[in-house]
């Protein structure tokens, strides 16, 4: 039986290019913290960075915003937790503006809808490397909201990230689900479908220029177009009736 549907968000239900990305968000955290206290725009960046791989490689001992700070806390001292108001101010505000290196998605609103009539419920597995305040925004650009996922992975609860195993291990172990109680769309053969592989949860991958293919990556996982993910969900309800 089909109990929960795991997306990926960026470039999977929002489409995303990535470097522009990336620009808006540091220029726009920048003019933000230059005057309080953030002046040099590369410490910054690094900051930010060294913080970033500590999450990814983070071993479950700490959450994964602690394993961000305690990189940040390296370069700012515990300047950066007092600030945090800050940032989280940011998040709500000019974050937004990061929209600009995204596209529209006709089919994330209808999918999720449609998992709703189901009483499927809604997993939103992005890489918990980032603020809950700063995922609602990113969502609200494809008209996603809080409320329409049973459970929003982000950096405060989380203890691991992709393309660790134990990251999707956690979510099975907190919602008593089996892997193939599963399925999982992402964009990312490695940091998704190898990651999700490892423990039997089914990746499909959404076609088109937002795909990511790493060298890592050693299976190949179906791709489907982003207008046919709903018509495979139901193939995968009605292949799992008698499971």
């Amino acid at each position: 039986m089909l109990k929960a549907v795991f997306f990926d968000l960026d470039g999977t239900l929002l489409p995303l290019h990535e470097k522009e990305f990336i620009k808006l968000y540091f220029d726009g955290l920048y003019s933000v913290l230059k005057d309080k206290g953030y002046e040099n725009k590369d410490i910054l960046f690094k900051g930010i960075m060294e913080g970033t791989k500590a999450m990814y490689l983070n071993d479950g001992s700490k959450t994964n915003r602690e394993a961000f700070y305690d990189e940040f806390i390296k370069l700012y001292g515990n300047k950066c937790l007092e600030d945090e108001p800050l940032f989280t101010k940011f998040y709500l505000n000019e974050f937004k503006y990061t929209k600009k290196a995204c596209e529209e998605n006709e089919y994330a609103r209808k999918i999720i809808d449609f998992l709703h009539e189901e009483k499927i419920d809604a997993y939103l597995t992005t890489n918990p490397i980032f603020p809950k305040v700063a995922t609602l925004t990113r969502m609200s650009f494809v008209n996603l909201k809080e409320e329409d996922f049973k459970y929003i992975t982000t950096y405060e609860e989380c203890r691991f990230s992709k393309p660790n195993p134990m990251y999707f291990q956690a979510i099975l172990d907190k919602f008593n689900l089996k892997s193939d109680e599963v399925i999982l769309i992402g964009n990312n053969d490695y940091e998704d479908g190898e990651c999700a592989l490892k423990l039997g949860i089914k990746t499909y991958l959404i076609k088109g220029p937002f795909l990511i293919h790493n060298e890592k990556s050693t299976h190949q996982f179906e791709q489907i177009e982003m207008s046919g993910v709903i018509d495979t969900i139901k193939k995968e309800i009605e292949n799992r009736k008698d499971n």
